[in-house]
């Protein structure tokens, strides 16, 4: 009986995050958060409260409010629950980093990561309280949404964006498109049990010869 092969794992350990995806997500996220706070300090130290300068000849609107809700002044009042969304998302992006191999996923959760610590740093530090405070808002498209929103607003609708397209293209943590896998086809023909010795063939081949010649001469 021929020896049988070891099976292969069912399973194999996940692989760590490399270098370069750790690089683009944090690049992304800093760029991100440093572009969102820049732009709030100028807003802030440059122009007063409901203050409205259009630009580009009106098609944006530089309106200065201070949003006490969620993104695109939605459900406002309610400040601390988003404050404590925000840590989920920011815990689960770093929970997640270790397992991402893709740059597309480092790009949509950098963009994420950025944009929720940009708000959540209003939310922390900004008056009227920690924890509570008045995320500042002063990006208005009359022509497109009745919100006004900012850089970070932008970016997190952005990377929701980004994320569904990568679920609907089954594009995984590590890069793969789901169903591609990899390794030794399941329905390979099984090997022979060895190798065929073609002396014992040809001498099988005679003795069958020299029996049917003698069946034949026999009276």
């Amino acid at each position: 009986m021929a020896p049988t092969e070891p099976s292969p794992r069912s399973s194999t350990p996940a692989k760590k995050a490399s270098v370069r995806v750790l690089l683009t997500l944090a690049f992304v996220a800093v760029v991100v958060y440093l572009l969102d706070q820049g732009t709030k300090h100028l807003v802030v130290s440059t122009m007063t409260i409901g203050e409205d300068t259009p630009i580009l000849g009106g098609i944006i609107h530089l309106h200065f409010v201070k949003n006490p809700g969620a993104a695109f002044s939605l459900a406002t009042g309610q400040t601390w629950i988003f404050s404590i969304a925000a840590v989920a998302v920011v815990v689960a992006v770093i929970v997640l980093i270790r397992r991402i191999q893709s740059l597309r996923w480092a790009l949509m959760l950098g963009m994420l990561l950025g944009g929720t610590c940009g708000n959540l740093t209003d939310r922390l530090f900004r008056e009227p309280g920690f924890g509570v405070g008045h995320v500042v808002d002063f990006i208005y498209l009359p022509w497109i949404l009745p919100a006004i929103f900012n850089i970070a607003d932008t970016f997190i609708v952005s990377s929701m964006g980004l994320l569904l397209l990568l679920s609907l293209l089954g594009i995984g943590l590590d890069g793969k498109r789901a169903g591609k896998t990899s390794g030794a086809r399941v329905s390979d023909p099984a090997p022979a049990a060895g190798p065929v010795d073609s002396a014992s063939v040809d001498s099988a081949s005679v003795g069958e010869s020299s029996v049917d010649e003698s069946t034949e001469t026999r009276p």
